[in-house]
This record gives structure tokens, sequence and C-alpha cells, in this order.
């Protein structure tokens, strides 16, 4: 049985707790130095992170897709990289920061910036790269269950948003909600799915 056909399983789950266990292992098991180095290629030459004013980038963590070495080299370049402070109340800030010792481990071990550090100023160009256990072709995303993106993006609709995933992680149906907000694209080791282009 190939990572495909047990995606197509997937929807006899019945709620989000079984497919975020479905899918955290499958990501586990799709991970690879490989399959990063592809995706980390494949989003530094994006059109709309190139021209992006502000990056808005989560500190990877486990299984998730690499951002450090994205992260290292923008900021490298002089690029305005801003990442993630989860705060009470399900609320999600983001502070800029200039080198990554600014980051230090909070909840869960997750690197994450002090609240202190300026926060960015969002526009139409500014891009959020935003972390997810599952994907759809149409931008639909399994998150893990907080709710932070989702409150953060539904007050910057400007921002262009970015997922990196794994290709295996690409499936046609997820158990999404009217709250629940879609990615405008998503970057694999194989493609750059465009989901949401905005006008």
């Amino acid at each position: 049985m190939t990572d495909k056909d047990v995606l197509f399983s997937v929807t006899d789950m019945k709620d989000k707790k079984e497919f975020r266990k479905h899918f955290s292992i499958l990501r586990e098991n799709s991970k690879s130095p490989s399959k990063d180095k592809l995706i980390y290629e494949r989003m530094m030459t994006c059109s709309d992170v190139k021209s992006a004013d502000v990056i808005l980038m989560y500190a990877s963590f486990g299984s998730e897709a690499d951002t450090w070495t994205a992260a290292k080299e923008m900021l490298g370049q002089g690029r305005t990289l801003a990442f993630p402070k989860c705060l009470k109340d399900g609320i999600m800030t983001f502070h800029i920061v200039t080198e990554i010792a600014q980051l230090t481990a909070g909840k869960y071990g997750i690197m994450e910036p002090d609240e202190s550090l300026p926060e960015p100023v969002c526009t139409d160009k500014t891009v959020c790269i935003v972390p997810g256990l599952a994907f759809t072709m149409t931008g639909s995303r399994l998150g893990y269950g907080g709710g932070f993106y989702d409150r953060f993006l539904e007050k910057h609709q400007e921002l262009h948003t970015i997922a990196l995933s794994y290709e295996a992680l690409i499936t046609s149906e997820l158990p999404v909600q009217e709250h629940d907000l879609c990615v405008d694209s998503i970057i694999t080791e194989e493609r750059m799915i465009i989901c949401n282009e905005k006008q």
C-alpha cells in the first residue's frame, strides 16, 4: 500500500483527532533531509517570497518541513523576518528577529521570540509561511487544534499564505469547518500548488 492509498482511506475517519493522528504518523514517515532541501529551494525561488516586504516564518519543530535553513539564509540577506509567539486565549503575535539567537524555547520546546521585540507592519506584500499537518489541493488545512493561525489570519486577510508540506500529506478531503481558513499556495518537494491566487 502506498502513501496515496492511505490518503484515500482517511475519508472514513470521523473527526479531526483521528485525522491528526493519521497525518502525524504519515509526516514522521515522510520527513527526510532531501525532501526538506527541495522544499527549501522551491520556497527561496518563489516570486512571492522573493518580493515580500516581511516574511512571517514559524520555527519548524519535530517532523515539520524544515524552516531553519531558509530563515538563516534570509536573515543573512537582511530580510525582515518575524516569528510567532502564542499567548493566552488563542492569541498569536509575530515579532521581528534579526538573528536566530533571539529565539528561545517556549511551550513544548518550540522556539519563539520575546514579546518585547517589535511587531511587523503587515501589508499585501507580506508572506506568511503557515504550518499544518495536511492540506488539500484547494488549500484547506488541518492544523494542530489551537486555532492560533486561523484567528491571526482572519484579522490579516491581506497576507499571502504559503504552506510547506510533504507531497504525501496532500489529500483529497479534510474535516474543515467554516472558520478554517485556506492557504493561497502549498510548496512540496515535488511542486508548488496554487490554491487561491489573490488578485
